[in-house]
């Protein structure tokens, strides 16, 4: 019984140690995670019941920035305390052309960028740095109408657009049975690198959904 009552107070000690996962050191993490989201899949599933502006038909957004995530090896920090401050209005409102909303880029900052070690200023430059290192496949802007693809025709597609990309620096996900994110690898210097066990899993979909660019 002793034993037993041991390993049930072992048990719950581990719980809360990942309970309180959140609130790492600032700037101690291996690599960045950048994820790019494909907008008419966001904008189906959430944006659209917002009223987000990013949805809007003119705005033709395809791939954006969904974020440039501090990761470990295995698993990531989140809500670090840092001692920079907030970005202002302005700031996150000059993000909107590649993240589709100010308000993506100031959740962004708030939940990753504080784990950056870096200035909510040197986080965006940043982040625009990595957006600008991948170069996103052309043939995805060009549907006209939803298809259905293997997520893996995703993957290739960036493998093929960015030669410097081995399959395991991008991974596609999926929600909903819709093509979700494209999410690449890239060292603290933003050179491609190997993604973490948790990371690398791809989204397996013969047939997930693809909807155009609005």
């Amino acid at each position: 019984m002793r034993l037993l009552g041991a390993l049930l107070v072992a048990a719950g000690l581990m719980q809360a140690d990942v309970a309180q996962a959140d609130g790492e050191r600032s700037g101690a993490f291996d690599y960045y995670v950048m994820s790019l989201s494909w907008s008419p899949t966001w904008c189906v599933l959430e944006g659209d019941d917002r009223g987000s502006p990013q949805c809007d038909d003119d705005r033709d957004a395809g791939w954006i920035l969904h974020g440039l995530w501090p990761q470990y090896h295995q698993g990531w920090p989140a809500y670090c305390p840092t001692n920079e401050r907030n970005p202002s209005r302005s700031e996150t409102a000059a993000m909107a052309d590649i993240m589709g909303t100010s308000g993506l880029a100031w959740h962004q900052w708030k939940k990753h960028g504080v784990c950056s070690g870096l200035s909510s200023t040197e986080y965006y430059d940043l982040s625009r740095q990595a957006f600008a290192t991948v170069n996103l496949p052309e043939v995805f802007e060009k549907l006209t109408k939803s298809v259905t693809v293997p997520a893996s025709v995703i993957e290739q597609a960036f493998l093929e657009a960015n030669p410097e990309l081995e399959p395991d620096m991008v991974t596609i996900t999926c929600r909903s049975g819709r093509i979700q994110e494209a999410r690449v690898c890239l060292s603290k210097d933003l050179e491609p690198v190997p993604c973490g066990r948790d990371v690398v899993k791809d989204c397996t979909l013969n047939d997930a959904l693809l909807d155009p660019i609005r």
